[in-house]
């Protein structure tokens, strides 16, 4: 997949076929989107085509008001929505910077200057709940009427629902703030959207996020040097940065790395700012996602992951972080939870039979 900050550059395609969003998390909802995307492009021999934004509107709006919790809490980094996009098999990739210029954009002016005169849209495919230009006021039926004029396609895909066993009628309750929609025989259906995904995190549910996303929820990048504080506690890990100030999870999590051997190694993480730990350290009290592999392989070496790139898969959550009074402590407390992800490893194997974790989603 070809990624292009901005549409002003030589090799992208003069023309395609088009969605837009944000994409964060690139979950079922959005899978489905671009699965029709990439076959309506195929039929009219156009390359596929994600227009995104970095970085999120909403983390735009809310650094311009001073109002930080007007900001989402972000599921993705830029690279695992860059990398799920290529696994959906988009072609090119236009990630615009949102900034001023972009959000005072009157709606026409973004489907005459960006659509039309940028990326040369034939076809463009949108959501049921799309909304464009300054103060959002671009809408479906405004996109329609253009096309119409300017000569390109417009479709608009709904809702996608997955059907949640534990909102059956009579048996449990839906998930606390999570829209569900009756079906017939009781069972009921839930909409997969970024907003599920984020209050699924936030619930520690990791099965349900795995769910909604068709595939365990992950993190990846490069490893990075931290203070060394792991290895003096006798717990090496496996840092890397989380480059948004909120991810919509947190905690301490069982979890598997890929990347390191053939097969993914079992480990537990801390995904937060560790409140145990000075503020003043070395990382500057930013998000790490810090993991301690239950198994190491002897061929990498003390040394060996440092500026390797792994992806770590957050399986299930073990508790919230938490503040020790003192290291001694905190070592106890990282046996604990160490003890607790692998039983957490037995009792998987135990049950899956020889499937593995995306079989079993």
């Amino acid at each position: 997949m070809k990624v292009f900050r901005g549409y002003h550059h030589p090799r992208l395609a003069t023309e395609c076929a088009l969605t837009i969003g944000n994409f964060d998390g690139v979950h079922r909802g959005h899978q489905a989107m671009l699965a029709l995307l990439k076959n309506e492009a195929q039929h009219r021999g156009l390359p596929s085509c994600v227009m995104s934004f970095e970085p999120h509107p909403r983390d735009y709006f809310a650094a311009l008001t001073r109002k930080p919790e007007l900001a989402p809490a972000r599921i993705a980094t830029l690279r695992d929505k860059l990398t799920e996009l290529e696994r959906c098999g988009i072609d090119q990739c236009v990630v615009l910077p949102f900034d001023a210029r972009l959000s005072a954009q009157s709606p026409q002016s973004f489907i005459d200057d960006v659509l039309v005169a940028g990326l040369g849209v034939k076809y463009v495919l949108v959501g049921d709940d799309f909304r464009f230009g300054a103060k959002r006021a671009g809408d479906y039926a405004m996109l329609v009427a253009s096309g119409a004029r300017q000569g390109f396609e417009v479709a608009r895909m709904n809702s996608y629902e997955i059907s949640d066993p534990k909102a059956r009628t009579g048996l449990a309750a839906p998930q606390e703030g999570v829209p569900a929609l009756a079906q017939p025989g009781g069972v009921r259906s839930t909409r997969v959207s970024s907003s599920a995904v984020r209050e699924a995190l936030a619930a520690g549910q990791m099965s349900r996020v795995a769910k909604l996303l068709g595939r365990p929820y992950s993190i990846s990048g490069h490893v990075v040097h931290g203070r060394k504080l792991g290895r003096d506690l006798g717990f090496r890990t496996l840092n890397l940065r989380f480059s948004h100030w909120n991810p919509a999870a947190s905690g301490i999590f069982a979890v598997q790395v890929h990347g390191l051997a053939e097969q993914p190694l079992p480990g537990v993480a801390n995904l937060g700012i560790r409140p145990s730990i000075d503020p003043a350290d070395v990382n500057g009290g930013r998000v790490l996602l810090e993991t301690y592999c239950l198994e190491w392989p002897a061929s990498l070496g003390p040394e060996g992951a440092y500026g390797k790139i792994i992806r770590v898969e957050l399986l299930h959550k073990l508790h919230d972080e938490l503040k020790y009074d003192g290291l001694d402590s905190l070592k106890a407390g990282i046996a604990r939870d160490c003890d607790d992800a692998r039983a957490f490893f037995d009792a998987m194997q135990a049950g899956n039979s020889g499937q593995t974790m995306r079989d079993r989603i």
